[in-house]
């Protein structure tokens, strides 16, 4: 079986370095590494092989950034990450959604069902479309379509409206 500290002494900095590439942060990404540990600790006995280690090391450090994100609402609003999600990356510095779209965003939403609905906020939240493919039980592929599809009609409907960013 495995041992953490030889865990640990293999993927620390590999784990480190992930982590400084969600955050920008050294600082945060040290504290995000030992929580990221923390929790290696207590779900060592859970792990079932059934993936590289280094690649469940990497979830659980993305789940521990996640979760820094949400406990952080401050800095990081629902609204920041529906920018996120609907913008081009090159239109994001000059792109500004205001409560109006997130609430249609929203209002939209509620309309497409609760799966593709789920699916889509999920994907707000970060969630990579293999782990909403695990929780769905549905192929990569499908969580991918769902959300473009949603994503695309939400668009339409926006720019039908006048309200998209855009």
């Amino acid at each position: 079986m495995f041992y953490i500290k030889d865990i640990y002494e293999k993927y620390k900095q590999d784990v480190y370095i992930y982590l400084v590439s969600l955050t920008h942060n050294p600082t945060l990404s040290e504290d995000l590494l030992s929580e990221t540990f923390l929790a290696v600790i207590k779900s060592l006995h859970t792990f079932r092989g059934n993936s590289d280690i280094k690649t469940w090391l990497f979830s659980i450090a993305r789940n521990k950034w996640y979760d820094y994100l949400r406990k952080k609402k401050d800095t990081t609003s629902f609204d920041y990450l529906t920018k996120l999600y609907l913008s081009q990356e090159e239109e994001l510095e000059d792109s500004i959604i205001n409560k109006t779209i997130v609430e249609k965003i929203m209002m939209l939403l509620d309309d497409e069902g609760e799966r593709k609905k789920d699916i889509v906020l999920m994907r707000i939240q970060g969630y990579s479309f293999y782990e909403i493919a695990e929780k769905y039980k549905i192929s990569e592929s499908s969580a991918r379509v769902i959300d473009y599809r949603t994503k695309k009609k939400i668009r339409e409907l926006l720019t039908k409206e006048g309200l998209s960013n855009e």
